[in-house]
This record gives C-alpha cells, structure tokens and sequence, in this order.
C-alpha cells in the first residue's frame, strides 16, 4: 500500500497568504508546474529543509525536517535523491567523479566496491563512455544524465527533480523520467518521483500519476 515520503502541511509560499497542501506517496510520480514567479522553485528547498517555508511544515518519511538537527538532516538526504535545476556538477571534476561524490564521502565503501557502484550507475545513464569528460566538455542532456545519476548513487526511495526536462528533447526526457521511476512494481513506480518545472513534454503526462500547476499559491489539479 502507498504511504506518503513527502508532505507539505499548510505551507504558504511568500507573497500568498494560501495554506498549500500537498501529498507524494510511494510508487507515484507527482508533478508540480509553475512559472517562475509561482514560487514552484522553492518546493524542493522546502523539501531537503535548504530553507523553512514562513508558515506550515514539510514532513519527509513522517518527520519535520525543519526540526531534525543538521546530522540528522544529513542522514535523511541520503534517503532522497535530487537533481537541482540544470544538472549542480561540479566543473573541476570529471562525471565519474561527480557520480561518486555522494560515495566517496557519504558512505563507508570501498573504493573497489565504489568502482563496481559507479559501473552500473554510468551504464543504466548511458554516460560510461564519456564519463571522464568534464561537465564543459559534456552536452546538457549527458550533464542531466549525469547528474541524475549522482542523485540515484544510493538507490533512495524519493526522488526530487528540479527542472528536469529543460532543454532535453522529448525522447531523452523519457528516459530520465523512467530512469528516475527506478522500474515498475504492482504499486506502480519503485521510487517515488516528485517534479517541480516550468515545461514538461505532454508524451510524459501518462507516465506521471499526479499533476498539479501552482498559480497564485494555490495547486490545481491537472490530471
């Protein structure tokens, strides 16, 4: 049965006196549209507690994450996955060393077994052959792909993407999407997938449970 890994409680967004609720449950992918004066941008900073909504609570796996320490902030992050807006690589470093990241200092793996990790990551992205470029020297979808993949490093339950599908054709949007749904169960979707963006190819609409636009701090349905 689904339950929720991400709650937002009667968040009002600045500017909007609206109390903004809304649910993502396991299995679902939920998108939320918006422009950019909406305030959409902020729902995943809310989500990974990077700022405190001014009113209401964000809840992820059942805890207010405004509210843990920052150890135990740290701890929950590793439980979701998430892609900022353009693709957040670091350009000093190659995309195999972007992936690794996440491993390399979040984790007690050893390097062998970082190496094995990363293999099957690059490969699922279809990045291992140009992971030793540096992101300058990458096109934007495989800087997407890449940092995608680095969200994925420790297979989390939620995933959060920002932008995703910006400046990607339609059919490599796809694959992100169904890389990030992380393979299909009787439930639906192994991870829970929660969009935020201005543009989403209407192709993807069937592959996404739960679509919603923000307008005036208000959400509206459109499924």
């Amino acid at each position: 049965m689904s339950e929720p890994v991400l709650e937002f409680q009667d968040v009002v967004l600045p500017g909007s006196t609206t109390h903004l609720r809304l649910t993502v449950a396991s299995h679902q992918a939920v998108l939320v549209q918006g422009s950019e004066a909406s305030g959409v941008d902020l729902l995943p900073a809310y989500a990974l507690a990077l700022v405190k909504p001014a009113a209401g609570r964000v809840l992820l796996f059942g805890e207010d994450v405004a509210s843990l320490t920052e150890r135990a902030v740290l701890a929950f992050r590793r439980r979701v996955g998430y892609l900022p807006a353009g693709d957040g690589l670091l350009q000093n470093l190659t995309l195999r060393d972007n992936v690794a990241l996440p491993l390399r200092f979040g984790s007690d793996l050893s390097e062998r077994e970082i190496r094995g990790r990363l293999g099957v990551i690059l490969a699922f992205l279809g990045i291992a052959d140009i992971a030793d470029r540096r992101p300058a020297d990458a096109t934007e979808e495989q800087r997407r792909r890449a940092g995608l993949a680095r969200a994925l490093a420790f297979d989390p339950p939620l995933v959060i993407l920002a932008d995703p599908f910006d400046g990607l054709t339609v059919r490599a949007a796809a694959e992100l999407l169904e890389a990030a749904r992380g393979g299909e169960t009787p439930e639906g979707a192994r991870r829970a997938v929660f969009i935020t963006g201005q543009q989403v190819p209407a192709r993807l609409e069937p592959r996404i449970e739960a679509r919603f636009r923000l307008a005036g701090g208000e959400l509206r349905s459109e499924n």
